[in-house]
């Protein structure tokens, strides 16, 4: 007997094997295995137990631990077998969240390009020949698939926030030491956070939730907000440094999308940022990628063979080098960027948030493989700095270039997630979608709505030109076709059939879209008042034995009228 997580189990490796990305993946978990997993998560929630992540599909980075598979970092001669789950994982399982598998990664989390892999480069989720973004570039680009509901991935120069700007995703970084980082492989292990990726911001909102614990730190106290609405800081244009094309008119638009919302928009000087962006990999701090790692590194190299061939040549020269920066170098470095640090909270004082492109741009394949340091370097211009200087950060998609995804990210003093996340709704365009059955209010599958952050707008009815079948499927739901008005009588012409309409982020569409079972379909449906908005429909194909309960007027009326 099928059951809704079991289902859901079942829609994804089909997804996974539709959309054939081998490269997302280090380790996907035996699908018989997932499978008896979701069995025991239904029957938790059929015996009463709180799973608040029950069905949530999600991966984790190859950098954080994962009982039963290897932690490779993304060199198989790094691996090693953990005795545990690292806390974020078993957080998030213990919800009921079922875990496929751990995703591809620039080797020992550096690089922001999700090329530097012995596993394959990760291409892109929207146009294959462009870098997805890393270092977490597997992770994101799951997310983006609809292989899963969100991915866990780390962020230490931008690598939780880069790739959700390509792949035109949610991805939130939150403040260092906010989400434990036990169990992760550390790239530097001062700056490193543990992310979520998500098509939407209540999603990964939910997630997060989940993983955080209590701050491990005495909250410093936040500045007193003057009342008024809320205040962004945004560089002159000019200190952007040169853009992708159409990237600088995207930027604006976002900033203007604020304004329109009644965000209060005010200049910022955006030097110390990008200086101290500069610092991450040109100066002393690069140092510690060489505590975490260099030492096997120098092994293997040293060693020779078949293992070493293993090591990606880029990160094993970034590692190698840090070697033997002098201990002088580091405490000069860290004056300068206390300085710096000093400079740019001084610039936000009297901002809730900056708002800056995530990234300058995105690079293709082909010009990556032709300038690896160059063509990272740059895309760390505005990520690099939030970690060297303690902020919390949150990326969004806002709109298109070109066909291409086009991301933005809310930077702000550690501790103001919540700040951060609220602003960065108003960038998020709403939909509307009819539902008429099982995502109805109090029905089973209307979590899938909440969850994606959705609210109701109103009850209502479709306008008579609809049938209404019980479909065979578990949880039982029904199927929704239009038959138009007058093109049959009695139990052949359409009627009025009770509908909820809800509004929920855009992106949120998307999201149904990629995990929608047949024989349901996303299209328009013609409510009452003469207005379409996006709805549930029904392939006719599966109406073949199902049964026609238009009579009813809708599908509580069915429900209410059985035994």
């Amino acid at each position: 007997m099928s059951t809704p997580t079991l289902t859901r189990v079942r829609m994804a490796y089909a997804r996974i094997a539709t959309v054939d990305r081998p490269e997302v993946w280090i380790d996907l978990r035996p699908q018989p295995e997932v499978e008896t997993e979701a069995r025991a998560i239904d029957a938790r929630l059929a015996a009463g137990d709180h799973l608040p992540l029950a069905g949530k599909l999600f991966a984790a980075k190859g950098n954080i631990d994962v009982q039963g598979l290897p932690t490779t970092a993304g060199c198989p001669a790094y691996a090693y077998h953990p005795e545990a789950d690292a806390p974020v994982v078993a957080r998030l399982r213990h919800a009921g969240a079922l875990l496929l598998g751990t995703t591809n990664l620039d080797q020992f989390a550096t690089g922001l390009v999700g090329t530097r892999s012995p596993y394959g480069p990760v291409r892109n989720a929207h146009d294959p020949t462009r870098v997805s973004g890393g270092s977490s570039s597997g992770s994101a680009t799951a997310v983006a698939l609809g292989l899963v509901d969100f991915a866990l991935g780390t962020d230490t120069a931008g690598s939780g926030r880069v790739p959700a700007a390509f792949n035109g995703i949610v991805g939130l970084k939150p403040t260092r030491g906010l989400v434990p980082t036990t169990g992760v492989v550390p790239a530097c292990a001062s700056l490193d956070c543990v992310t979520v990726f998500a098509r939407t911001l209540p999603e990964a909102e939910q997630a997060l939730a989940h993983m955080a614990s209590p701050p491990a730190r005495d909250l410093p106290p936040l500045p007193q907000r003057a009342p008024g609405p809320w205040r962004v800081a945004v560089p002159p244009l000019a200190q952007l440094g040169e853009l992708d094309p159409g990237w600088a008119q995207a930027y604006e638009a976002a900033v203007t999308q604020l304004r329109t919302a009644g965000v209060s928009v005010q200049e910022l000087d955006l030097t110390p940022f990008t200086e101290a962006a500069a610092m991450l990999y040109q100066g002393a701090f690069v140092a510690e990628r060489y505590t975490a790692v260099g030492a096997f590194v120098d092994k293997l190299l040293a060693e020779g063979g078949e293992a070493s061939a293993t090591l990606d040549p880029t990160v094993a020269g970034i590692i190698t080098r840090a070697r033997d920066i002098p201990a002088h170098q580091l405490y000069a470095d860290q004056e300068r960027l206390a300085a710096l640090r000093t400079r740019a909270l001084a610039e936000l004082a009297d901002a809730d948030a900056l708002l800056l492109p995530t990234a300058p741009g995105q690079p293709t394949l082909a010009e990556v493989a032709a300038d690896p340091l160059g063509a990272n370097a740059r895309l760390g211009r505005f990520t690099n700095s939030t970690n060297l200087f303690d902020l919390a950060a949150v990326a969004v998609p806002a709109g298109e270039v070109d066909g291409l995804p086009f991301g933005v990210m809310l930077i702000g003093p550690a501790f103001t997630d919540d700040r951060l996340t609220t602003i960065a709704r108003l960038l998020q365009p709403e939909a509307r979608l009819a539902v008429v059955g099982a995502h109805l209010a109090g029905q089973p599958l209307n979590p899938q709505l909440l969850a994606l952050g959705a609210r109701l707008e109103r009850a209502t009815t479709t306008a008579p030109v609809y049938r209404l079948h019980a479909l065979p499927t578990t949880p039982p739901k029904p199927g929704l076709v239009h038959v138009g008005e007058g093109e049959g009588e009695g139990e052949t012409g359409g009627a009025a059939i009770a509908a909820e309409v809800w509004r929920l982020p855009a992106e949120g569409l998307g999201h149904f879209l990629a995990a929608l079972p047949r024989p349901m379909t996303l299209g328009r449906v013609e409510l009452a008042d003469g207005t379409h908005v996006p709805g549930f429909l029904c392939e006719p194909a599966a109406l073949e034995g199902a049964e026609d309960i238009t009579a009813y007027g809708g599908w509580r009326a069915y429900l209410n009228s059985r035994p």
